[in-house]
């Protein structure tokens, strides 16, 4: 096993998990929702922690199936199977670059119950008062009878929202066999959860500008740089398997 390819693998999927996590979307409602029902600092951070789990958990299974299926498709294929995983990925790639220069940005989760039309352009512009406005007329803050709303609803938006993004990360490891995938779910869990426990901690503590409009309008052309380069190394570098 070449454990270089495996660590640059390792390191990229990193990066995508961890921007993808600083995302205002991934941290702020869960600060929004603590201000509106009052919670101490402890039980936000608690919640956030356990949606992130929700997230990774889900995304982890949908990356079992794609490594499911990259197992299947390595053995029936053999070598033809590199061409055919990097072709994917540079297709990827190529689509987040077109939607990059479109400025269509990328689509992210919402508020249950909070009202987004469809013609709105998600992730583009995501600003706090855009989520604000979003809480106003979600019944995560709309519904004052119990926290269990609000808790609930927090998991519900991260649990059944999952990083796609990061599912064509787990076929770049597929000659890694089940080591890659375990590898690349744990660097999933920890850029995921690093992301979202830093950013909703640093809000709570009254840091409360961060510049991260631009993360957001340009994770895209991150997203397609990423996937170009492993495209490129699954077929050109001999993983040594």
């Amino acid at each position: 096993m070449n454990t270089t390819v495996l660590t640059t693998l390792a390191a990229t999927g990193f990066t995508v998990a961890f921007f993808h996590a600083a995302l205002p979307t991934h941290w702020l409602p869960f600060v929004l929702v603590a201000r509106a029902r009052g919670w101490r600092k402890g039980k936000t951070m608690w919640v956030a922690v356990a949606a992130g789990l929700g997230h990774v958990a889900l995304t982890s299974l949908l990356g079992l199936v794609v490594a499911w299926l990259g197992f299947a498709l390595d053995d029936h294929f053999g070598e033809l199977f590199k061409w055919i995983a990097g072709g994917l990925l540079l297709a990827v790639g190529a689509y987040f670059g077109v939607q990059q220069l479109r400025g269509a940005g990328l689509r992210h989760h919402h508020l249950p119950g909070s009202q987004h039309h469809a013609n709105e352009e998600c992730g583009h512009e995501a600003t706090e008062s855009h989520l604000e406005h979003e809480l106003r007329e979600s019944p995560v803050v709309a519904d004052t009878s119990s926290d269990w709303a609000a808790i609930s609803g927090l998991l519900v938006m991260l649990t059944l929202s999952p990083c796609e993004a990061f599912l064509p990360v787990y076929l770049s490891g597929v000659d890694f066999g089940w080591t890659g995938f375990f590898v690349l779910s744990a660097i999933l869990a920890a850029g995921t959860l690093g992301g979202m426990t830093l950013f909703t901690w640093l809000t709570l503590r009254g840091l409360e500008r961060f510049d991260l409009k631009r993360i957001e309008r340009y994770e895209a052309a991150l997203l397609a740089v990423v996937f170009s380069v492993l495209g490129l190394m699954m077929l050109f570098i001999d993983h040594g398997h």
